[in-house]
């Protein structure tokens, strides 16, 4: 199933973090914070502005964002859990995220 948001809005995948500490203490599940980053899996058309016109996102899949802690509505789509949220939740986009991964 392929699912298309509309107008402002946009999907996202959390980006899960570290399971354990940078001095190699393994945090457990529940004491793990919900992860404020996320991968855009799909963006709607736009907004549209007074006059009709549609804006076009400044968002686009593939991007490494983050958003506000309560940010978004959690949805199950095909299996997997996603957020859905207007990119006026989005604080940023992480720009060479995919450049830091690989060379890690």
């Amino acid at each position: 199933m392929k699912f298309r948001p509309l107008h402002d809005r946009i999907v996202l995948r959390r980006i899960e973090g570290e399971e354990k500490t940078k001095g190699g203490i393994i945090i457990p599940d529940n004491a793990k914070e919900k992860p404020q980053e996320g991968e855009v899996i799909a963006v709607g058309p736009g907004a549209r502005d007074e006059s009709g016109k549609l804006v076009p996102l400044d968002v686009k899949a593939g991007d490494r964002v983050l958003f506000g802690k309560w940010s978004g509505t959690e949805v199950k789509i095909d299996g997997e859990d996603l957020l859905i949220m207007k990119e006026s939740d989005v604080m940023g986009v992480i720009e060479g995220a995919a450049k830091m991964k690989k060379a890690a």
